[in-house]
């Protein structure tokens, strides 16, 4: 089998971490960002998670010519109508943080009662292995929205998605707890896939 070099389209170095654990494994070789002088930031203008993921690999893959990686994911309340969804990033505004995007969301949730606060997030990594070829795979993991920040770890919307079968919000779960059960572990175990499968073929 042989070695890949895969690209992640993302500066996001939370994103690159928990990518990297789930696939240290493999015969690959991760590059990021810091790899590569100039590297560009691509617009996510997409309407959808997945037009969004597969804007970024292939903008990065264009820049790079190399076989690129992306997520793109949202946190998707039942009670907000989907909302925040592809604007899950930047929900709080340009520039806002993790913290002004949670602190929107408890605000815009003060009302709820607690059986409506449903949630789930979403999502969806792209692989753009050439000009030619594209994958797409998704992950969900569906959980429910509490009153307050609980938890130290993970970042975005984590220490306000509480999951059931844990009992915990994804802030209060290790790395490896976290990638057992959410959205990006279930979409890059799917990746994974795509990447085993790829590398069978080069032998």
């Amino acid at each position: 089998m042989c070695i890949l070099q895969l690209v992640l389209a993302t500066q996001n170095k939370d994103k690159i971490r928990e990518i990297k654990n789930l696939l240290q494994d493999l015969p690959v070789t991760i590059l990021t960002c810091d790899d590569f002088l100039d590297f560009p930031d691509i617009e996510e203008t997409g309407e959808t998670l997945e037009e969004n993921a597969v804007l970024k690999a292939g903008g990065i893959a264009k820049f790079t010519g190399l076989a690129t990686l992306a997520d793109d994911s949202g946190l998707e309340v039942e009670a907000l109508g989907g909302a925040p969804g592809v604007f899950s990033s930047r929900y709080a505004g340009p520039g806002c943080t993790y913290a002004d995007n949670n602190r929107k969301l408890l605000r815009e949730m003060k009302d709820i009662p607690e059986g409506k606060r449903a949630a789930r997030f979403r999502a969806v990594i792209a692989i753009v292995w050439d000009a030619d070829k594209v994958e797409t795979v998704e992950g969900r993991a569906e959980g429910k929205i509490i009153t307050e920040n609980r938890g130290v770890d993970g970042f975005g919307y984590d220490p306000v998605f509480f999951y059931p079968p844990a009992g915990k919000t994804f802030a209060e779960m290790t790395l490896d707890e976290k990638n057992s059960v959410s959205h990006r572990g279930k979409a890059l175990l799917a990746a994974r896939e795509l990447i085993i499968k790829h590398l069978s073929q080069k032998v």
